[in-house]
């Protein structure tokens, strides 16, 4: 019956009925079918649908064509096409081939699952059989030139507000698509069990995510005063809400702990994850044998603006530890911006992301191959980008442009770059790479090539130019230039604007360089204070949205984020706000931090231009010591606490 539900809603262009039963949804590729990938990102977009994790379960992308065929029915027309080979009872989803010639270095390609850059082939395909509403079977395998893994091979059983999947699922747990601090693509996929929901419970929109999977095995892992080898385990939860459309925020943790004779034990699991500052981290004394094993955590947000020209902004504050030994404040952080504009000119669209971390990711002294999984880093991409071993943190940043063109078919160009910091013993140039794709269908396949290239951190260069081919039927040419009806043109809500602030900031500094020195505090002082952000409102009265705000503090560039910026407006003129977010402070080391505050704004002083108060507060804004001006032989961080004041003009959009 859902499968016939399901046919129905694609043919009509409608959402299924809340009064069906929902079953079991098979879950869209992630990392192997780009162009169709991406497609689908346009589609969440339009329809307002803020996803924190992937991969995507194809009911989601069901339920929100209805709203993006308002904005683009030739998208929503090629993702309606692709989307049908998952309504059948026994269907190929999924069939790739490329064949590769490769020159200079071998290197990780960022988020393939762990394939080499030498590779001369990849292979991928999946067959799925649901032969009732709440059990899917799906056969899936990825193949390159040394490793085959049964990705995507998984049963899958349940319904929408509780799904049980068995086997080589993916797990990506970030809003990004080019990264992932946490989980990503970037290595091999593990065998796991995962309990989730793809329809949101309550009125909240709650979603989601509990999982535990086995990673490759490994050695050189401590256990007391003796190395041990096995297979380190990996467990992660997401919890995240949907209180008004268009925005979510969320909350991840993933454990890696076990592994050899290693304490694996769900007791002393459950300690470490509920109190992870006194089971899970260094201990004082720098007892570093006695911990469980490692975690990482992070905060993602996702909002999406509605208009003629929609875009979807989103944050990720992550840390590898915790700060202060507090369990509810994240240390060793990562922070993460990225902003997509699904469509631009009818023909382009265009991605930008970067990611900045401090010194200890994807290291840990219990496991001499850190976070990792068959070689390769579980998350960001840029982990791989450094020597085994090495605790150095780094930069990223990636732009990608999409273009469809008259003649057909679709263009992809991307465009990466990493820095690693300096203070590392070893000497690191900065990375770049490229990436150049083409595809276009052709009967029932979609057809293509791709130039990869760059030069490493070590200074070596590489390059891979392949071709490929995808089956693809029912697939139309992905949408180029195309008419589009005056009615069919999302039109901006009453309420939602784009917004740029200029004025000063007032602040006072106090800090802390180790427990050893006194701590000093900086005379109050003015500087220049700017932001950008965008809002929509969700009430008569309430607005939500996101910003960033860029200060100098103490002759050092202060950035914050907003991951929630909430407003509201009293009358026609006063309005009151609060927000909170992450602070990241570019010192001899990046600090990073939380960011809170308050503040009160008079409204159209003249037409579009509005006045702020605003009072906020940094606490424990915290920097890795390890440049040599570093006071030696106390602390590993410093820590700085910001107190202060903006006076600003805003003007809307």
């Amino acid at each position: 019956m859902q499968k016939l539900l399901l046919a129905l809603c694609l043919v009509l262009g409608v959402a299924p009925s809340p009064l069906f039963a929902r079953g079991a949804s098979p879950y869209l590729p992630l990392q192997l079918e780009p162009e169709l990938e991406r497609q689908i990102e346009q589609v969440l977009i339009l329809a307002g649908v803020p996803h924190l994790v992937r991969p995507i379960p194809a009911a989601v992308v069901i339920d929100a064509l209805p709203r993006a065929c308002r904005i683009d029915r030739a998208l929503c027309e090629s993702v309606r096409g692709f989307l049908e080979r998952y309504t059948r009872e026994l269907s190929v989803t999924h069939a790739t081939l490329e064949g590769a010639v490769a020159s200079g270095a071998d290197r990780a390609v960022p988020n393939r699952h762990g394939l080499g850059s030498a590779s001369a082939w990849e292979a991928s395909a999946r067959v799925q059989w649901q032969p009732f509403d709440h059990a899917i079977a799906t056969l899936g395998a990825l193949a390159y030139d040394g490793d085959v893994t049964p990705t995507g091979t998984l049963l899958s059983l349940g319904w929408s507000v509780a799904q049980l999947d068995i086997g080589w699922r993916d797990h990506w747990l970030s809003p990004f698509t080019d990264s992932a601090m946490l989980l990503s693509t970037e290595a091999a996929t593990m065998p796991s069990i995962t309990l989730s929901n793809y329809e949101p419970l309550t009125p909240l929109g709650i979603r989601f995510e509990l999982f535990a999977a086995r990673v490759s095995k490994a050695d050189g892992i401590v256990d007391g005063s003796e190395l041990t080898s096995g297979h380190p385990r990996i467990a992660g939860a997401h919890l995240s809400i949907e209180p008004v459309p268009g925005w979510s925020i969320g909350a991840s943790r993933v454990m890696q702990y076990g592994g050899g004779s290693r304490d694996s034990s769900f007791k002393d699991f459950l300690k470490a994850f509920f109190d992870p500052a006194q089971n899970d981290n260094v201990l004082p004394g720098g007892a570093t044998t006695e911990q469980f094993g490692n975690q990482v955590a992070s905060i993602t947000s996702r909002f999406v603006f509605p208009g003629p020209v929609p875009f979807a902004a989103y944050v990720e504050y992550a840390g590898e530890d915790t700060l202060s030994r507090e369990n509810y404040l994240l240390g060793n952080a990562a922070l993460s911006l990225g902003i997509d504009f699904p469509r631009l000119f009818e023909q382009f669209d265009l991605t930008y992301e970067v990611s900045d971390w401090q010194n200890a990711w994807y290291v840990h002294p219990l496991y001499a191959e850190g976070f990792a999984n068959d070689g390769r880093v579980l998350g960001h991409w840029g982990g791989d980008r450094r020597q085994l071993g090495d605790a150095v943190g780094a930069q990223t940043h990636m732009v990608r442009l999409g273009w469809r063109p008259r003649f057909g078919g679709a263009f992809d160009f991307r465009y990466r770059t990493i820095e690693n910091e300096s203070y590392s013993s070893v000497s690191y140039d900065r990375g770049h790479d490229f990436a150049l794709r083409y595809a276009r269908p052709w009967r029932e396949l979609s057809v293509g090539g791709e130039v990869f290239a760059g030069r490493d951190v070590d200074g070596e260069s590489f390059s891979r130019v392949l071709a490929f081919v995808r089956y693809a039927p029912n697939a139309p040419s992905p949408p180029g230039l195309r008419e589009v009806e005056a009615d069919a043109v999302a039109e901006r809500p009453r309420g939602a604007e784009i917004f740029m602030d200029a004025g000063a900031n007032f602040s006072r500094v106090e800090i802390d360089l180790d427990r050893n020195l006194p701590t000093r505090t900086t005379s109050w002082a003015p500087a220049l204070h700017v932001g950008l952000g965008a809002r929509r409102a969700i009430t008569e009265r309430q607005d939500l949205g996101v910003r960033l705000e860029l200060e100098q503090i103490d002759d050092d560039w202060l950035l914050g984020v907003r991951l929630v910026d909430y407003r509201f407006r009293l009358g026609r003129h006063l309005a009151l706000s609060v927000f909170g977010g992450a602070a990241r402070w570019a010192l001899a080391t990046p600090a990073y931090g939380v960011y809170v505050g308050a503040g009160a704004q008079w409204r159209d002083i003249v037409p579009d231009w509005d006045v702020s108060l605003d009072a906020r507060y940094s606490p424990n804004i915290a920097r890795d010591d390890l440049v040599p001006q570093d006071p030696a032989g106390g602390r590993a961080s410093s820590y700085r606490e910001v107190v202060g004041l903006a006076l600003y003009l805003s003007r809307g959009f």
